[in-house]
């Protein structure tokens, strides 16, 4: 059921020793939230992708290669050639994006071999040092580490842990730091893993004019106007990286894979190439997305590959690919796809691939099972109650079964007709899940203290609270956003942080309040530490963004933010709970909280 590599089956597929300089270089570019129909060599009618499709003709193109139906979940498993699950990744928000630090990604296996390593864009895998891409293998890191960033034009992004203005246009800015990365390595002897990480097309909507205008002068509404233009930025980008290959004459003796991180969003209405489902979906929309592999120097022929894979395959593939055999510690779930880039592999084994949306640390579903031929997806559904979709979110329904070679939109479900074919794959998952849930899953403590990442901030989506009225401003508490609605002397708002070098810390909030607001008193406390603030007045500061669509505005929203401080405060190493209670509010509200600013001396 699991495939596991070991350092055996790599020297079997071919993987010897190899020397450093040797080495293919790597460029792994993923995009964000497009999907299989977004693009043109796909059939969509709209969307033009001409660069892109010129590499999806100059490479190996697997037909059927799946991934998880949301961002966090996939890059996990796309960086360490296992199940999200087991990494310890089980949302995209509130910290439960988070990697575990004792898996091994891609990065710190290749930069063991004497690769140089590189990661531009977004990270969505942990936010604060251990687990940003500095800590996990990457010699250079540029972009940022939530699931979406909220402003694409002229942004401020992280180089390693510090941020530093940006001009221009966010995939373009990558782009140039990518091609930056990769001109350095020429004069060098080491191979290059460059990853390139690009967040659009993720909303916010925001495309420069020349795609925009293009789109919308086809009559295209807002919202897609603007995720096609950015769909186009990408392609041309994308474009722009495969000419700088061909210019340093690196193309040859390049890795080149591209593939995108789940089902699409904004253009799923528009054209699906025939697929049922989207983003978050697990039927075949949400999960099925393209995956191209171009390798000149090695005569990997174009073709089109029609057996299913996943991306947890991207790992033992590209190792076994540069001659790099793993520690033997690692169970991979994936196994590398050299033979059907080599061959026709007319004895590839049968395979049956997983799937699972997290809505919690302990839910099995919602799930699906994909074999060649069958997708088997359980969902969830109403409950018994009735009502909201909240109250309906715990309540699986039962099985579904489409034969996906006769029925690509599947639109009849067969478990009725077929009972014996459910029961086999539906036992298969069962035992899957208590597989890869078998470690259990919880939030990480925020680490504080480790020189790399001075000073370190504590963001309000990875806080808990409680209080009758707190709120996240913009829905569930995605990146960017902030706490509101303090109204209640009884709220409270704690963060789980582990210090790992005693001594004295410098404690600041981020946060605004209005003139009439002002005079709250403030309770901070670090186990038995505690002290008390008013809060002044710092007015709201609201920074206009370029959203295209209405929607955006409300959704995504950003300050200018003030800085309170708190004082200083001695930690000891270990474990604690920092908390914040408004014991007194004359006004409306306390404050808005964005973040806290702990900086050791």
């Amino acid at each position: 059921m699991l495939f596991l590599w070991t350092t055996l089956a790599a020297l079997a597929l071919g993987a010897s020793p190899t020397r450093a300089a040797e080495r293919p270089n790597v460029l792994l570019i993923i995009t964000d939230d497009q999907g299989y129909g977004d693009f043109s060599l796909h059939g969509n009618p709209t969307l033009q992708t001409p660069r892109l499709d010129a590499l999806g003709h100059e490479s190996v193109r697997f037909d059927r290669f799946f991934v998880n139906s949301f961002c966090a979940p996939t890059r996990a498993a796309l960086l360490t050639g296992r199940y999200p699950l087991r990494c310890g990744v089980w949302g995209v928000t509130h910290g439960k994006e988070t990697m575990r630090t004792q898996e091994q990604t891609l990065a710190e296996l290749l930069a063991a071999a004497g690769y140089r390593t590189g990661c531009f864009g977004k990270w969505h895998n942990g936010e604060q040092w251990p687990y940003t891409p500095p800590a996990q293998g990457f010699d250079e890191f540029f972009g940022f580490p939530n699931g979406h960033w909220n402003n694409y034009f002229d942004s401020d992004l992280l180089r390693g842990a510090k941020f530093e203005p940006t001009k221009g246009y966010i995939t373009d800015v990558l782009t140039d730091e990518a091609i930056r990365f990769m001109s350095d390595q020429v004069s060098s002897k080491k191979p290059f893993f460059c990853y390139v990480a690009y967040n659009a097309p993720h909303s916010p909507f925001q495309a420069p004019d020349k795609h925009f205008d293009k789109f919308k002068r086809q009559g295209l509404d807002d919202t897609l106007a603007a995720y096609y233009g950015m769909c186009a930025s990408v392609d041309e980008n994308v474009g722009r990286l495969l000419d700088e290959l061909d210019r340093r004459k690196l193309a040859e003796n390049t890795i080149v894979v591209f593939l995108t991180d789940n089902g699409g969003t904004a253009g799923v209405q528009h054209f699906n190439a025939g697929m049922r489902g989207g983003k978050t979906s697990l039927h075949e929309g949400g999960t099925r997305v393209p995956l191209f592999v171009r390798w000149p120097a090695e005569r990997i022929e174009p073709k089109v590959v029609p057996q299913i894979a996943a991306h947890i395959d991207i790992v033992p593939t590209l190792l076994d690919l540069c001659g790099v055999a793993p520690p033997a510690e690692i169970d991979f779930d994936g196994q590398s796809l050299r033979p059907l880039l080599e061959t026709a592999a007319a004895d590839w084994p049968q395979r049956t691939l997983f799937a699972h949306n997290p809505t919690s640390e302990t839910n099995r579903y919602p799930g699906a099972v994909r074999t060649q031929k069958y997708r088997l997806v359980r969902e969830l559904g109403r409950g018994p109650q009735g009502g909201s979709k909240a109250k309906a979110d715990r309540v699986p329904i039962a099985w579904q079964l489409y034969d996906m070679t006769q029925d690509p939109a599947e639109t009849h479900d067969l478990a009725k007709e077929l009972p014996e074919v459910v029961a086999d794959l539906s036992k298969q998952y069962e035992a899957w899940y208590d597989d890869i849930s078998s470690t259990g899953l919880a939030r990480l403590p925020i680490q504080i203290g480790h020189p790399q990442e001075n000073p370190v901030t504590l963001h309000a989506p990875q806080a808990y609270f409680a209080g009758s009225n707190l709120k996240f401003n913009s829905g569930p508490g995605y990146a960017n956003d902030w706490l509101t609605g303090w109204n209640d002397p009884q709220g409270v708002v704690w963060f789980e942080i582990d210090v790992v070098r005693e001594g004295t810390y410098d404690l600041a909030l981020e946060y605004s309040c209005p003139a009439a607001d002002a005079g709250s008193e403030v309770l901070v406390s670090i186990g038995d530490w505690r002290t008390e603030v008013t809060v002044p007045a710092a007015e709201p500061q609201n920074i206009k963004l370029p959203h295209r669509d209405q929607a955006g505005h409300a959704k995504y929203q950003s300050r200018q933010w003030s800085k309170l401080p708190i004082g200083a405060v001695k930690l000891e190493a270990g474990r604690a709970k920092l908390a914040i209670q408004a014991t007194s509010i004359p006004g409306n509200q306390a404050l808005d909280l964005k973040g806290v600013v702990l900086e050791r001396r």
